[in-house]
């Protein structure tokens, strides 16, 4: 499988993250033509500046990691991510909603967002598959589709647990052949990658994006 860069957002999202690691995240997807950097609201600004005259795009999380913030905040972070220059808005559900079966609260939630960016920015949907059982995963990402999000992801990388080729299936399988589905948490090589896409996936979500080109051991923890 060749050009695995094209798949992977380039992720930094660590609280500890400093101005000289988001530059060397810059670089590196620079040098190996990403498909983004996925990074927190706070440097959205900052990466759209470094990469505007590159095809790699700048991706932001909204609602993260935890899902629990209000709508009204979520889609205040999506505008403002957007503002920036964000072009892609990877945003968690509300997943206590979920599991008390308020569907119609899930859905709003994520419409809102969807709404918001429709035109400006890709919706990704962060579903938490380690907190969720198979019945939740499958009804989240049915919500996501009827919300019109553009992708469902499984993991913040946050919750313990990331992706599984097993969670990559299921969620492919819900959704049809028309919504992406992005496998992160824990993806660190290139084999792993290789299976989720196999599985379904269309995008990556990972911090070890340069050892998986290079098909090298990954070391990150996301």
């Amino acid at each position: 499988m060749n050009n695995l860069a094209q798949y992977i957002d380039h992720t930094l999202l660590k609280p500890e993250a400093t101005k000289d690691q988001i530059e060397t995240l810059l670089a590196e997807a620079k040098e190996y033509q990403f498909a983004s950097v996925c990074v927190n609201p706070y440097w959205v600004k900052y990466c759209y500046e470094f990469l505007k005259d590159t095809d790699v795009k700048v991706c932001t999380v909204i609602g993260f990691p935890l899902g629990a913030t209000t709508t009204e905040t979520k889609v205040f972070e999506t505008t403002q991510a957007i503002e920036n220059g964000a072009t892609e808005v990877d945003m968690v559900i509300n997943i206590g909603e979920l599991k008390a079966k308020h569907d119609e609260v899930v859905k709003q939630d994520i419409a809102a967002v969807v709404q918001t960016a429709k035109g400006k920015a890709l919706t990704k949907v962060i579903i938490e598959t380690s907190l969720l059982t198979e019945e939740e995963k499958i009804r989240a990402c049915t919500l996501a589709k009827e919300a019109g999000t553009d992708f469902v992801k499984t993991s913040t990388g946050f919750s313990g647990g990331g992706a599984t080729v097993e969670d990559i299936t299921l969620m492919r399988k819900t959704v049809g052949p028309e919504l992406g589905v992005k496998a992160s948490g824990g993806v660190r090589d290139r084999q792993t990658v290789e299976a989720m896409i196999q599985a379904g996936a269309t995008r990556i979500g990972a911090s070890s994006g340069v050892a998986i080109v290079k098909d090298q051991p990954g070391t990150s923890d996301y």
